[in-house]
């Protein structure tokens, strides 16, 4: 039998249960419509102008599909901080959505107290910590997210709750209906085609993972609709498989990296490349990425392509990004690694606590 198909042998690498974690978006989704909308926020005094979340790691890739999702339907610009600090622009007409799993992010705090100073009008979401501290203390709602979930692991939680918020706060439709669409979208990509249950032979993320190993990794998305999904993907490979890959965006990487796909010769013809694809993408995007194959495939490249056929964009996404979490912790178990600790930022973080 092989490896993947094994739930012992998986069981064995897997200490802290990922594979629930991950098998569980489905749900989550749902759940986090569901405290959204359960918040308690109905209204936000005076003219809102701008939004900007402010977040690291999972809760800045919600954010990202969030952005992604409601750019032809919101009608404010949405900015995405990955920063001790908020961009210059940032004030009183803000509506600032500080988010933090843990809540004790520094990044993330530093920019609720920036916030703060500047008047922005302030929403809070976490698990507790620090942040839940500060928003109560100062007056600001806070969005109580379970415990118990590695952040990377809540991105349900972080995006799909924000959109029960704007729909709230009158700043889109509610979204109750296409969740309801994602969640049974997710349930049927894993039942069929992705799960620990799928059969090698008809599972695309086993089969990509089996693809990766010994392999560096490049991924692409669009920036019409795929740009934050690779984004995720590359850090989920990160986190859970323990592996270096890159991202880049098309258009751009047409004006750019599409040139460096001629040396280290070596490097490239070990190098998997994963295009992620949606319907939507600009007629002249989709013409690019057919060239870009063209270029890459001469390095010696294989080149993987995934696109979802769903109705709603916003199942779309998420398909995409179950594919990846699936791919990367099967990639995790054929490296011989538990896919859950992340040694490396708990060690960055036990040393910035001595500065």
């Amino acid at each position: 039998m092989n490896k993947l198909d094994n739930r012992e042998a998986v069981a064995k690498l897997d200490s802290e249960n990922m594979l629930k974690l991950i098998e569980g978006l489905p749900e989550q989704c749902k759940e986090a419509h569901a405290i959204g909308k359960a918040a308690g926020i109905s209204k936000i005094e005076g003219k809102i102008s701008n939004i900007v979340f402010a977040g690291l790691g999972g809760s800045a890739i919600g954010a990202d599909i969030v952005r992604v999702y409601l750019q032809n339907e919101l009608a404010l610009p949405v900015v995405v901080s990955r920063n001790y600090t908020l961009p210059d622009f940032a004030g009183g007409e803000t509506l600032l959505f500080c988010a933090s799993y843990s809540g004790n992010t520094e990044e993330t705090l530093s920019s609720f107290e920036d916030g703060l100073k500047r008047g922005a009008r302030i929403i809070t979401m976490g698990s507790g910590g620090r942040l839940k501290e500060l928003s109560g203390k100062n007056g600001f709602k806070h969005i109580v997210i379970p415990k118990g979930f590695p952040p990377r692991t809540a991105v349900g939680y972080m995006s799909i709750a924000v959109l029960a918020i704007l729909a709230k706060l009158g700043l889109i439709k509610d979204k109750e209906a296409e969740v309801n669409a994602v969640s049974r979208a997710l349930v049927e990509l894993r039942d069929r085609e992705i799960g620990i249950d799928v059969a090698l032979d008809k599972n695309i993320s086993k089969q990509l993972a089996s693809k990766l190993v010994g392999k560096h990794c490049v991924i692409y998305g669009t920036s019409d609709t795929t740009e934050a999904v690779s984004v995720r993907w590359r850090g989920q490979i990160a986190e859970n498989s323990k592996a270096l890959s890159s991202s880049h965006v098309l258009p751009e990487m047409n004006h750019n990296e599409i040139v460096g796909w001629e040396f280290p010769k070596e490097l490239l013809k070990n190098s998997n490349v994963i295009i992620l694809r949606d319907r939507s993408d600009h007629a002249r995007t989709k013409k690019r990425v057919e060239i870009s194959k063209d270029i890459i495939k001469k390095s010696g490249a294989e080149i993987f392509e995934f696109e979802r056929k769903d109705p709603s964009l916003l199942a779309r996404l998420f398909s995409l990004i179950y594919i990846g979490d699936f791919t990367s912790f099967y990639l995790a178990i054929l490296n011989g690694i538990d896919p859950t600790p992340v040694k490396n930022v708990d060690y960055l973080k036990s040393e910035l606590t001595k500065s």
